[in-house]
C-alpha cells in the first residue's frame, strides 16, 4: 500500500474571495478582465517536455519511499514550483539568442502540474511497492512455503510489458467514470479540494511580479538543498561496504542497545525532507508508534519466546514474532481506513441532503453590490464561463469508459488468470459509486482513501475466488480499484485547481489523459531500474518492500482466515483494531485545539513493522521546522516546502547514478562499521 500523507489543510472557499488575501496570495481581481487562451493553447510540447522530466524524478523518489517507509509526502507544490522554474527559464533564455517564444501563462503552468502530478501517482496507485510486488517468488517465500493459504501456484514474477499493459487498462477508467459530474462536484457543492485550491492560489501568486520574485527565490533554494542532498547521498555511499550493516545508513548515534531495538539517525536527506514537508502530527504520531512497538511491545512479547510462540523461529517466520508485527500493523490500518471509510461515506450522504434540501437564496442584484464585491462576481462569472465553456461530452465519457472496461475484461485475465472476466465486470459496475465517495471525500477533508477502497476490493474477491488462486485475484482486484477510486479524485482535484487558474476543463481533462500515459509508461520503467539495480524485498536490505507482505497477508487473510496466528495474536490485533477505531473518534468529539494533538493510527501503524530509524529522521524534520516557525513564520511558509522538495528530490537522483553502479557490479570501497569496544 503505502501511506500517501495529506497536509489535510483547512482551507474554506470564502477565503479564495477576500480582498486581502487575494492580493497576497497573487490572485488578481482583475483576472476577470484577463484573456483566457485556447484550450489547445494552453498544452504546448515545452509543457511535455518538462512534465515527462519532472515525472520521471517524481517516479523515483515515489518508488523510493514506497519501497522503503511507505509513506508518501505531497509533491504538488514542488510539481508547481519547477514546472514554473523549467518553463520560465526557457522563456527567459531564449530571447537572448534571438528567437521569439510564446508567453508562460498560468494555465499552461497549471497543465504541467496536472500531467507530473498524474503521472507520479501512478507509482504509488501502480501497486510497485504493494500489491504487484505481493505476487512475487521472493514474498512468497518470505511468508513460507509451508504456511497455509501460501501456495506456490500464487506467484507472478513482475514484468515489465505486462505492468505497463495492465496499468494501461485500468489507470484510464477512474478519469471517464466522474467526468460528467465535475460541474456537480466543482461549481454546485463547491467542495474545497484543500490541495487543489492551495496549488491553484501557488500557481496565481507566481504569475504576478511579486510572486514570480518569491518563485525565483524558492526555486534557488531548493537547487541549493538539492545540491547539497545529492552531495551528501554521494558521500555517504563511499562508506556504505558490501552487506546491510555498513555506513551512515548504520550509525548507532543512539548507542548500541537502542540501536539493536532499530532507534537510531539514519542520516537520510529524503526522510528529514519528509518531516519538514509533512504535518506535525503526522510526524510525532510515527514516532509515537516506534516507541510503542519497537520501545515497548516488541521487547515485551520477545520475552514470551517459548510461551507464546516456538523461541527457535527465524526472524522473517510469520509464527514468531514476525507475525506479530505484520498482523497488529495491519488491524491498526484497518481500523483507520475502515472508520474514515464509513465517516466519509456519512459525511457524503450527509452533504448531499442537506444540499437537496436547501432553498435557493434570493439573488442580488450586482448594481447593489459594492465595488470590490461586484469585481469578486465578475471573476466568479469568468471562472464559471470558462469552466463550462469547453466542455466534455458525457457520451464520450460514458462510451469511454464502457470501452475500457471492455477491454480490460478480456485483457486482466489473462494477466491474473484466477480474476475471471465476471469478477473484473463486478468491479467495474461498483467502482463509479467507490470513485464519487472517494472524490467527493477528498474535495471534503483532503484524504484520498484509495488504499482503503482497494483493501475492500482485495478481501471480497479472495473471499469469493477461495483457496483456488484467491490471493492473486485479490491482489489483482485491490489494484483494479486502487487505480479507479485514487485517479477519479485526482481529476477532480485537478480540475478544482483549473476552475481557479480560469483553465480550460478540456486541457485539464486531456493533460490527465497524457500524464497518465506517461506513468503508464514511466513508472514501470523507473520501478524496473530499482528492480534490476537492487535487492528488493530483502528484509535485512535497504528497500524492504513493507507492503508487499502485509498486501500478500492479507490476501490470504481474505482466504484462511485467522488460524495459524501465534498465541494472543488475534486478542493484541483486536485490541489495536478497536484502539484505532477510538482514537479517530476522538480526533472528531474533541475540540480542534486538543484534537490536532491526538496520533493518526495509520501514521502509527507504519514503524510497527518497518523500524524506528525513520521516524527519528521525520522527527527531525519536523523539530527543524518547530523552530523555524518559532524564529521566523513568514520564512518558514515561504520557504520549507522548497527545503524539504531539494532534499527528497537530491537523494532520488542520487538513485540514478547509485543504480547504475550496482548495475555494473561497481561496489563502495569502504564499510564503515560500528560494533561494541572490546578491551585489550
Amino acid at each position: 500500500m503505502g501511506t500517501e500523507t495529506s497536509s489535510a489543510m483547512e482551507i474554506s472557499e470564502p477565503l479564495l474571495h477576500d480582498e486581502h488575501q487575494a492580493k497576497t496570495k497573487g490572485v488578481k481581481l482583475s483576472d476577470a478582465d484577463e484573456t483566457i487562451p485556447e484550450w489547445k493553447e494552453q498544452i504546448t510540447i515545452r509543457g511535455l517536455v518538462v512534465s515527462a522530466i519532472l515525472g520521471t524524478l517524481f517516479c523515483i523518489i515515489t518508488h523510493k519511499l514506497n519501497l522503503t517507509v511507505g509513506i508518501i509526502p505531497s509533491l504538488n507544490v514542488a510539481a508547481g514550483l519547477l514546472g514554473f522554474f523549467f518553463v520560465k527559464s526557457w522563456t527567459t533564455f531564449l530571447p537572448k539568442l534571438g528567437l521569439s517564444v510564446r508567453p508562460f501563462t498560468r494555465q499552461e503552468n497549471t497543465v504541467i502540474q496536472t500531467c507530473v502530478v498524474a503521472c507520479y501517482g501512478l507509482a504509488f496507485s501502480g501497486g510497485f511497492g504493494s500489491y504487484l510486488i505481493a505476487m512475487d517468488e521472493k514474498t512468497y517465500k518470505l511468508i513460507g512455503e509451508g504456511y497455509p493459504g501460501n501456495r506456490a501456484q500464487d506467484i507472478i514474477e513482475p514484468g515489465l510489458l505486462w505492468m505497463m499493459g495492465f496499468l494501461f487498462v485500468v489507470s484510464f477508467l477512474g478519469l471517464f467514470s466522474l467526468v460528467p459530474l465535475r460541474k456537480v462536484m466543482v461549481m454546485d457543492y463547491k467542495l474545497t479540494y484543500p490541495s487543489g485550491t492551495a496549488t491553484a492560489m501557488l500557481i496565481n501568486s507566481f504569475h504576478t511580479n511579486m510572486g514570480a520574485e518569491l518563485a525565483g527565490k524558492q526555486v534557488t533554494c531548493l537547487g541549493k538543498y538539492l545540491s547539497i542532498s545529492f552531495v551528501w547521498s554521494c558521500f555517504k555511499w563511499f562508506f556504505s561496504g558490501v552487506g546491510d550493516s555498513c555506513g551512515f545508513d548504520n550509525f548507532p548515534t543512539l548507542g548500541l542497545a537502542l540501536y539493536k531495538n532499530t532507534f537510531y539517525f539514519d542520516f537520510s536527506p529524503t526522510y528529514v525532507g519528509c518531516g519538514l514537508i509533512c504535518p506535525h502530527i503526522v510526524n510525532c504520531s510515527v514516532l509515537l508508534g516506534a516507541i510503542i512497538s519497537w520501545g515497548f511491545l516488541w521487547p515485551f512479547i520477545s520475552q514470551h519466546a517459548g510461551d507464546w510462540y516456538p523461541a527457535d523461529l527465524g526472524n522473517n517466520d510469520f509464527k514468531g514474532l514476525y507475525g506479530y508485527k505484520v498482523f497488529i500493523a495491519i488491524s491498526l490500518i484497518l481500523g483507520d481506513g475502515l472508520y474514515n471509510l464509513i465517516k466519509i461515506i456519512s459525511l457524503t450522504i450527509w452533504e448531499m441532503c442537506k444540499k437537496s434540501s436547501k432553498q435557493d437564496l434570493p439573488t442580488t442584484k450586482e448594481e447593489d453590490l459594492g465595488e470590490e464585491n461586484s469585481e469578486l462576481l465578475l471573476l466568479q462569472k469568468k471562472r464559471d464561463e470558462v469552466f463550462l465553456k469547453d466542455k466534455i461530452p458525457s457520451w464520450i465519457a460514458a462510451s469511454g469508459y464502457i470501452c475500457l472496461a471492455a477491454i480490460s475484461m478480456a485483457i486482466i485475465p489473462s494477466i491474473f488468470p484466477p480474476l475471471k472476466w465476471y469478477l473484473v465486470l463486478c468491479s467495474y459496475l461498483f467502482a463509479p459509486a467507490l470513485a464519487f465517495c472517494n472524490s467527493y471525500g477528498t474535495g471534503l477533508t483532503d484524504w484520498s482513501l484509495a488504499s482503503t477502497y482497494g483493501k475492500i476490493g482485495l478481501f471480497t474477491i479472495a473471499a469469493t475466488v477461495g483457496t483456488e488462486g484467491g490471493v492473486i485475484a485479490g491482489l489483482a482486484a485491490c489494484g483494479v480499484m486502487m487505480s479507479i477510486v485514487a485517479t477519479a479524485a485526482d481529476l477532480m482535484q485537478d480540475f478544482k485547481t483549473g476552475y481557479l487558474t480560469l483553465s480550460s476543463a478540456k486541457s485539464m481533462f486531456v493533460s490527465q489523459l497524457i500524464g497518465t500515459a506517461m506513468g503508464c509508461v514511466l513508472s514501470p520503467l523507473t520501478f524496473w531500474m530499482f528492480w534490476t539495480a537492487f535487492d528488493i524485498g530483502s528484509p535485512d536490505g535497504p528497500y524492504k518492500a513493507p507492503y508487499a507482505v502485509i498486501f500478500r497477508e492479507m490476501a490470504i487473510l481474505g482466504v484462511e482466515g485467522f488460524s495459524e496466528l501465534p498465541k494472543h495474536c488475534l486478542a493484541i490485533c483486536c485490541g489495536f483494531f478497536i484502539a484505532a477505531l477510538i482514537v479517530n473518534l476522538l480526533k472528531d468529539v474533541t475540540p480542534s485545539s486538543v484534537s490536532g494533538y491526538i496520533p493518526i493510527p495509520m501514521a502509527m501503524a507504519v514503524p510497527f513493522y518497518i523500524g524506528a530509524y525513520f521516524a527519528i529522521d521525520m522527527f527531525v524534520g519536523t523539530v527543524i521546522l518547530f523552530v523555524w516557525e518559532k524564529i521566523n513564520k513568514k520564512e518558514s511558509e515561504d520557504y520549507a516546502g522548497a527545503v524539504a522538495s531539494g532534499l527528497i528530490c537530491g537523494d532520488g537522483i542520487w538513485t540514478i547514478p547509485s543504480a547504475l553502479l550496482s548495475l555494473f557490479r561497481i561496489n563502495p570501497p569502504i564499510c564503515m562499521y560500528f560494533g561494541p569496544a572490546v578491551s585489550r
